[in-house]
């Protein structure tokens, strides 16, 4: 069990393509099991932000990405554990496929307020669902 008190540093891919946003669902049995989130994960010891998002959706979707520039950073702790979340920009060289068996939709702006999201992603879900980019 992770210390609640340190922050685990976790990346996640905000991919928008034909103003619909790419997210995944967490798997039964993961923490926040069934929550749909944007693709991504743990940043593991001594790699870089870019290098964990792009591992990340290599393991999760099979896609190769473009790394861009970070759009949020929030802090969040749950009782079991504390989150930083950092949110990049992302493109991808390819339809993803769910490699996980995860359930993953493209999914329109007006829609995203109406999905059930961790606590942590709530500000850049209202964010993004207000934003006209």
């Amino acid at each position: 069990m992770t210390d609640s008190s340190t922050p685990i540093v976790v990346l996640a891919a905000i991919i928008e393509e034909d103003g619909r946003f790419l997210l995944s669902r967490r798997m039964k049995g993961t923490h926040l099991e069934y929550l749909w989130e944007f693709p991504g994960g743990k940043c593991e010891p001594g790699e870089s932000h870019e290098a964990c998002l792009a591992r990340e959706l290599l393991e999760e979707l099979g896609v190769t990405a473009t790394i861009g520039e970070e759009i949020y950073t929030t802090e969040h702790t749950y009782p079991e554990r504390a989150v930083r979340l950092h949110f990049r920009r992302c493109k991808i060289d390819r339809p993803p496929q769910p490699i996980m068996g995860q359930e993953i939709r493209w999914v329109d702006r007006a829609e995203l307020e109406t999905l059930q999201f961790p606590a942590a992603d709530l500000e850049l879900v209202r964010m993004l669902a207000a934003s006209r980019s």
